[in-house]
C-alpha cells in the first residue's frame, strides 16, 4: 500500500513551521501594530511609516496578519479584528499583550534550547548556569516590569471567568498568592463589592501592585501584603487563591505550599488553585503539556500537572473537601474546603 496517497503531511508541516506565525504575532505586538490601528484604520504606507518599518516586507507582514485573522483590510485600509482590538491595544485595560511581549523577549529565544533542556533537565533562560529565576528577573528593572505585565496578561481571561464561577457571596476576604500587579484581586473586587483583600508577593512588587490598584480605584479595598511564600507562613483570609504558582515548583515544594495554605485558612475557608491542568489521560490538553515543558525551560524543578494530581495533593494537605471544575479555555480550578 502506498501510504503517501492516503495521508497528508500538511499537519506535520503546519506544526513544524508554526513558529513563523507565532513570530509574526509577537513582532506585531512588539511594534505596536494593534495599538496604532486602534486609533484609526490606515493604509499600508501610512501604517508602515508610523511603525518605522522598511518598505520591503511591510505589506507582506500586514497581509500575513490579515490571513491570520488578526487584522482586517477593506478598501486598502487595515483595521484590527474585534479580538485584536479588545486584547492587543495597549491603551485598553483588557490588554493581554504583556504576556506576548515577554514571550517575544524571553521565552521565544529560550525555547530554542528545548532539545538541550530535554537532554540535560536544566533551564535554558537567565538561570541556565544556576541561580534563582525571580532574583534574576527582579534584578533587571526592564525584565521585572515585563514579567509583571505578562502575569497580568495571562491572568485577566482566567480572572474574568473566575469571578463568575465561584460562590463569592459566601466569603468576605480574599488573598491572591503570587499576585504580581494584582489583576485577579482587582477583577474579583470589581465584580463583588462586598469583598476586601490583598495580594501577596515579594516586596519589590508592591509599587506596581499599588499603581495598578489605584488605576482601578480600588485602593480602599485592596492592599499589598509583602512576603516570601517559600520562607514565611501565608497570610490568613477566608479564601486564598494560587494561580500560576504551583507549576513553578517541584513536587515537595508544591505539597509544602498547599500545607501552608491549609494552615492559613480558618475552618470552612477555601483554597482555589488554577492552572492549565493537564487532562488525566495526558492526551488532549496540549496547552497544559506545553506549559509543563515551559517550566522545564524556565525553572529548575517546576512542572504542570493533572487535575487528579492536584486533587490528591489538596486532600493530602488536610482539606476536608476537594473538587475540580473547568474555568475557561484550557484552564481548570481545584477548590479545597478546610
Amino acid at each position: 500500500m502506498n501510504t503517501t496517497t492516503s495521508v497528508s503531511p500538511d499537519v506535520i508541516m503546519e506544526l513544524g513551521l508554526g513558529f513563523q506565525a507565532s513570530k509574526v504575532l509577537l513582532s506585531a505586538v512588539e511594534l505596536g501594530v494593534f495599538t496604532e490601528l486602534a486609533k484609526e484604520p490606515l493604509d499600508s504606507d501610512t501604517l508602515r511609516r508610523r511603525l518605522g518599518l522598511h518598505e520591503r516586507g511591510a505589506r507582506d507582514f500586514f497581509d500575513a496578519l490579515v490571513a491570520l485573522r488578526l487584522l482586517d483590510r477593506q478598501d486598502g485600509l487595515y483595521a484590527n479584528t474585534a479580538e485584536a482590538d479588545v486584547y492587543l491595544d495597549r491603551g485598553k485595560p483588557s490588554y493581554i499583550g504583556g504576556r506576548l511581549e515577554m514571550d517575544n523577549a524571553r521565552l521565544y529565544p529560550s525555547w530554542g534550547g528545548l532539545t538541550e533542556a530535554l537532554k540535560t533537565g536544566r533551564p535554558q533562560n537567565e538561570i541556565r548556569d544556576g541561580g534563582d529565576l525571580f532574583a534574576a528577573l527582579y534584578a533587571d528593572q526592564a525584565k521585572f516590569k515585563l514579567f509583571l505585565r505578562a502575569m497580568t496578561g495571562v491572568s485577566l481571561p482566567v480572572a474574568n471567568a473566575l469571578v463568575q464561577a465561584f460562590p463569592w457571596a459566601d466569603y468576605r476576604t480574599v488573598i491572591d498568592i503570587g499576585t504580581a500587579e494584582g489583576a485577579l484581586p482587582v477583577a474579583i473586587a470589581q465584580a463583588h463589592p462586598h469583598l476586601t483583600g490583598s495580594g501577596f508577593d515579594l516586596p519589590p512588587v508592591q509599587p506596581m501592585f499599588d499603581a495598578y490598584v489605584r488605576w482601578h480605584r480600588l485602593d480602599d479595598r485592596l492592599r499589598f501584603h509583602p512576603g516570601d511564600l517559600l520562607k514565611e507562613p501565608l497570610p490568613s483570609a477566608d479564601l486564598l487563591v494560587m494561580g500560576h504558582i504551583l507549576h513553578d515548583w517541584d513536587l515537595d515544594t508544591k505539597r509544602q505550599l498547599l500545607t501552608k495554605a491549609h494552615a492559613a485558612l480558618p475552618k470552612g475557608g477555601a483554597l482555589i488553585v488554577y492552572d492549565r491542568m493537564i487532562d488525566d489521560d495526558r492526551r488532549e490538553n496540549a496547552a497544559g503539556l506545553l506549559a509543563s515543558l515551559n517550566m522545564l525551560i524556565e525553572t529548575p524543578g517546576g512542572f504542570d500537572y493533572t487535575g487528579a494530581d492536584c486533587l490528591g495533593w489538596v486532600r493530602q494537605a488536610g482539606f476536608a473537601e476537594a473538587r475540580i471544575e473547568p474555568l475557561c479555555g484550557h484552564y481548570s480550578m481545584v477548590v479545597g474546603i478546610k
